[in-house]
């Protein structure tokens, strides 16, 4: 039975309360999710947030998928392509009998358009369309994507959840989408912005085929709850206001794992918090400048505010931990250098000028303001002049696109398990960087298909990254979700889904 009742006050306003509770479907079986902040959209295309994906793939699905080996396995698609001898013809199979919410059957026409759409407007999209010669439905349920050259993260990039190439039906594309209509398991069924999302079970859901997990809808509803500040989300998973809490802080692990109403999730290793850097506008257009921030940072202090415990994080330099075949030591010698000499000198070196350096962050992750305040004090101990700019996570969603309103921007990632689909490597990213000796070897990288040279490449591409300062790494760390003590099926995971979920009762 659902949990949301007048004890969530919590955080939410009474209208919110209101209405959940004068839902149709508020007496079924109900999941309810506390997530950090309410999604600035539902078209998965258009975001890379990780809330946006942890929602979406919920009602939104793409061709291919990842199973838990982090391997592509097929979704939409009813197999793997057929990929031509030179790597630059993929012939994909659709599966038959696919069924979009407002009723009508996907088709090759569909996948055409909506793959045509990702190319052009998403972020992950843009970053292969260059490569893209022609997508062609080949047949009714059956579409041909052939590329100029080989491009081997292509798979990747179509399996993505995050700015994801997402199949809609044709005839509601367009710049932007009103009424987002996709063919998961679950269908949008109400939502009151910064209040709740809720999902229903999509009774014409179509099981996929060859490798992906079985989407079982154990659920009735799935409702998604914005929840901004951490702490109230640590309250709320306590005090059984919610079935799942994700993004809690480090400090609240101990009360979790002693409360006899939920229980904590640590995924471990999780991902990297990183120090964006704007490339396109302002003061760390500066090559010299930007050495004197990745100079200055004290990573150890930094990452001890953030997370109180080692248990948590790890000072590490290399752009993937120990046992990756990405990892690599190339170009860490400059990292975590917490050298305030050094960064003054080069500060002066440079003729800086006083000029703000504007840092925007938020506190729904609070690891990303702790981190900020640390961050800060060293930097204006080396000479900078910091602007901290703390602003809600959508906001900061829509600042980081205009490149006048910011220096550095503070996120995280998962570690994912092609460095291709970490769009900041991209002189079309959002940070614009645009380094000749790195984009020539991300084209040979991207094109290359022996596994072996691919992690040369990789190596030489993370040396660039240091001595550029593309972007800053400030660790590893390992993220903390919470579940009831009753709830099953679900897993820790950088974007939990939830069409597996029971309540044991």
């Amino acid at each position: 039975m659902p949990r949301f009742s007048s004890s969530r006050a919590l955080g939410l306003s009474a209208l919110a309360i209101a209405s959940a509770l004068a839902s149709p479907l508020a007496a079924q079986t109900t999941v309810d999710v506390a997530i950090v902040g309410e999604p600035d959209t539902f078209d998965p295309m258009m975001s890379t947030k990780d809330v946006v994906s942890i929602v979406t793939q919920h009602f939104v699905e793409t061709l291919y998928t990842f199973d838990d080996s982090w391997s592509v396995v097929p979704l939409l698609a009813a197999d793997m392509p057929q990929i031509s001898e030179d790597g630059t013809v993929y012939t994909i199979p659709l599966r038959e009998g696919v069924t979009f919410h407002d009723g009508s059957s996907m088709d090759s026409a569909d996948v055409v358009a909506s793959v045509k759409r990702w190319l052009d407007v998403a972020t992950r999209g843009r970053s292969v369309a260059d490569k893209v010669q022609s997508v062609e439905a080949t047949g009714p349920h059956e579409v041909t994507i052939t590329l100029s050259e080989a491009y081997s993260p292509l798979m990747s990039l179509l399996a993505f959840s995050n700015s994801a190439a997402a199949i809609y039906p044709e005839e509601i594309l367009g710049d932007e989408i009103e009424q987002v209509v996709g063919t998961g398991p679950y269908k949008i069924e109400e939502h009151a912005p910064d209040q709740y999302l809720q999902l229903v079970r999509f009774d014409d859901y179509s099981q996929p085929v060859g490798g992906a997990e079985v989407r079982e809808q154990s659920p009735d509803e799935i409702r998604f709850v914005p929840v901004p500040d951490p702490n109230t989300r640590v309250e709320g998973l306590l005090s059984g206001q919610f079935d799942f809490a994700d993004g809690l802080p480090a400090e609240s692990y101990d009360r979790i794992a002693e409360s006899s109403t939920a229980e904590p999730l640590l995924l471990e290793p999780f991902g990297w918090p990183v120090f964006a850097i704007n490339h396109k506008d302002g003061l760390l257009t500066d090559k010299t400048i930007r050495q004197a921030v990745q100079a200055a940072l004290p990573i150890d202090d930094m990452l001890f505010a953030a997370f109180g415990d080692d248990k948590f994080f790890l000072v590490d330099g290399p752009m993937y931990p120990e046992g990756w075949a990405w990892r690599s030591e190339a170009g860490t010698e400059n990292y975590n250098q917490n050298d305030t000499e050094k960064a003054a000198s080069l500060l002066q070196e440079a003729g800086y000028d006083g000029t703000p350096l504007r840092i925007l962050t938020s506190r729904q992750y609070e690891f990303h303001f702790k981190m900020a305040e640390v961050a800060k004090m060293a930097l204006e101990a080396a000479g900078f002049n910091v602007d901290m700019m703390v602003v809600d996570w959508a906001t900061l969603g829509q600042q980081r696109d205009d490149p006048a309103a910011w220096d550095i921007y503070i996120t995280h990632s998962p570690f994912l398990p092609e460095p291709a689909l970490t769009s900041l490597y991209f002189a079309d990213s959002r940070l614009g960087w645009s380094n000749e000796e790195k984009d020539a070897l991300m084209k040979e990288f991207t094109t290359e298909t022996d596994p072996a040279k691919r992690q040369e490449l990789f190596s030489e591409i993370q040396r660039v990254l240091f001595d550029d300062v593309g972007f800053i790494k400030i660790g590893g760390f390992n993220a903390l979700q919470g579940k009831a003590s009753d709830l099953e099926g679900v897993t820790a995971s950088a974007w939990p889904s939830f069409w597996n979920a029971e309540i044991q009762q």
